[in-house]
């Protein structure tokens, strides 16, 4: 691998480890299938010595399809005991290299001259590192993979900055960057700052015209705290209040805000900064009036969704002729309604509350959807309603993850579960609309079609991988469809 190069194939001892070592890491998409060919596309040396360091973009194709794969590859004639976890295999010294291979991204003496290169806005062969105009980088600080990710590895740089590896690549510029560039340029201060990024210039993996987004730099958040923790902790402590005394009666949304850790004024501050960043990519992007044929392809693909579900989820099918009700009405409204950038898969989890507020992370979309769609404008209401359903998950996560608990006890919670969902919906878009957004209210039926979209979504993802959630998304039908 000399540096600075790129080729097909690659010394075929280590495409052989490679094809070993891949399908058992968490970030790799295809452990499901065998990998009928891996080649290496692009390889890269970016440092000499010991330890030497090579970019790689992995070709594999699996079912027919070829998929690309970054490996920050780190050799050593002597592995520590710390990287033996990381491991790849042993090198016998064809193509000039030779001694253990590993993920360098767990090795900090390797992963400080991605900041390096950044700040001094290197381009070495096929690699491209830019810094955000304006800005300065800070060298010489050692990176540690955070354990959250799973798709993707961040890298934090001490107190500075988190450095997102992406690791299955899409063509073109990920709308993480994308959309977080235009978001800093316009000052929002409810986006993480982004200080540079890597790219892979165009050409040489099929995306045409456009430079690769290899990674994204921006600025780390300080004591920051994830907000579905926040809203378990929330859930939690309402599940712990005694019982009233008396004959039962199903709690009141006020009855859940009586409880210490009442998350309803976390909410409407999270609808107020989601109606603040809507209208930032608004002012960046633009908004298109979606005509009313539009809304009926919107509508379309809503019921294509339910049709497939439906016939593999038996449970959905006493619903479908009210979910399809509920479309049908997006479909005849004929509004033009205004369609923006959006978050495209808005969660508790993609929400961070700091000292001084809420920010919103990842907007690489859907990871199911192309490129082409992850960029598709769409109406707001829709990040809104990807909210809602995530207060449903988080006021059900304790019952559904708790096998122990008894039909009459989960009974009991699914009630307080409810309020505690209704109180904090209701706060989320009180503050998105006093906020500026679209009302919720006034768009009942586009923001009912959204959620019960996205609930059928979740009916087949729960089916598929987590059966014994499968009620959780189901029992929402009861008040969306009803």
């Amino acid at each position: 691998m000399p540096g600075g190069s790129s080729g097909q194939g690659g010394d075929l001892s280590l495409v052989r480890l490679l094809a070993g070592w891949l399908p058992r890491q968490r970030w790799f998409g295809g452990k499901g299938s065998p990998i009928e060919d891996l080649s290496i596309g692009t390889a890269t040396e970016l440092r000499t010595g010991e330890p030497g360091l090579h970019h790689l973009v992995l070709d594999v194709r699996q079912n027919g399809a070829t998929e690309h794969y970054q490996v920050l590859l780190g050799v050593r004639r002597d592995l520590p005991e710390r990287l033996r976890p990381h491991e790849i295999g042993v090198l016998a010294g064809t193509a000039g290299i030779s001694g253990h291979a590993y993920d360098a991204a767990h090795d900090p003496e390797l992963t400080r001259p991605l900041l390096a290169h950044m700040a001094g806005e290197s381009v070495i062969g096929p690699l491209r590192f830019r810094r955000t105009p304006g800005t300065g980088i800070r060298t010489g600080l050692d990176g540690a993979p955070s354990t959250a990710e799973q798709s993707n590895t961040s890298l934090v740089f001490g107190d500075a900055y988190m450095c997102k590896l992406f690791r299955k690549l899409a063509p073109g510029v990920n709308p993480d960057l994308e959309v977080n560039l235009a978001l800093t340029r316009a000052g929002c201060e409810h986006v993480p700052a982004v200080h540079g990024w890597i790219e892979l210039a165009p050409g040489g993996d099929g995306a045409g015209g456009e430079p690769v987004t290899l990674a994204l730099l921006s600025q780390f958040l300080r004591s920051a705290t994830d907000g579905w923790q926040l809203a378990l902790t929330s859930v939690r402590d309402w599940f712990a209040q005694p019982t009233p005394a008396g004959p039962p009666a199903a709690p009141t949304p006020d009855d859940a805000g009586a409880a210490g850790g009442d998350f309803a004024a976390e909410a409407e501050r999270l609808g107020a900064a989601t109606a603040q960043v809507h209208r930032d990519l608004a002012r960046a992007f633009g908004v298109t009036t979606a005509p009313a044929a539009r809304l009926r392809e919107l509508a379309a693909g809503m019921n294509e969704q339910l049709d497939a579900v439906a016939a593999d989820v038996p449970q959905l099918r006493p619903h479908a002729g009210a979910i399809r009700a509920v479309f049908g009405e997006v479909a005849a409204s004929g509004e033009g309604l205004p369609f923006q950038r959006v978050h495209g898969d808005y969660h508790l989890g993609q929400v961070m509350r700091t000292d001084t507020g809420w920010v919103l992370l990842d907007f690489e979309g859907e990871p199911a959807r192309t490129p082409a769609e992850r960029r598709a404008p769409a109406h707001p209401l829709r990040d809104v309603a990807g909210m809602l359903r995530s207060f449903e998950y988080a006021a059900r996560f304790l019952i559904a993850s708790d096998v122990s608990l008894a039909p009459d006890a989960a009974d009991v919670l699914e009630l307080r579960a409810r309020a505690w969902a209704r109180r904090n919906r209701d706060a989320f878009c009180a503050g998105y609309a006093a906020a500026g957004g679209p009302d919720p209210a006034a768009h009942a039926a586009l923001v009912r079609a959204f959620e019960l979209d996205k609930a059928v979504y979740e009916i087949r993802y729960e089916a598929r991988n987590r059966p014994s959630w499968l009620p959780v998304p189901l029992r929402s039908l009861e008040h969306l469809a009803g």
